[in-house]
């Protein structure tokens, strides 16, 4: 089976609140069965645990606020710089505030 790179649409720069909303969704429901997974399961490292529920806890509030930028009509734009983010990096991680150099700054 050959790829014909004719045929292959490109993909728009920016996702539509529609599409960001879906994606957030997804992401919100993941992470909510994750902490339904780790709360019913008895694990024996419940230093470990916490940990897991707290990092789960915060991407879930990072998906809020995601949820309120699409709302304010910025949802897209670094937090940091004012640029778009990248579509590709707003389809892997929907609820990231910032393009990469801004996070790497952030990180830092």
């Amino acid at each position: 089976m050959s790829l014909d790179a004719s045929r292959i649409e490109p993909r728009p720069e920016r996702l539509t609140a529609h599409e960001a909303r879906q994606r957030l969704e997804h992401a919100r429901n993941t992470r909510m069965t994750q902490l339904q997974a780790l709360s019913e399961g008895g694990q024996a490292d419940d230093q470990l645990v916490s940990a897991q529920q707290a990092a789960i806890e915060r991407v879930l509030k990072e998906i809020d606020e995601a949820f309120a930028r699409i709302d304010a009509g910025i949802y897209g734009a670094c937090m940091g710089c004012g640029k778009p983010v990248p579509g590709e990096r707003l389809e892997i991680l929907p609820y990231t505030r910032y393009c990469v150099a801004c996070q790497r700054r952030a990180a830092a």
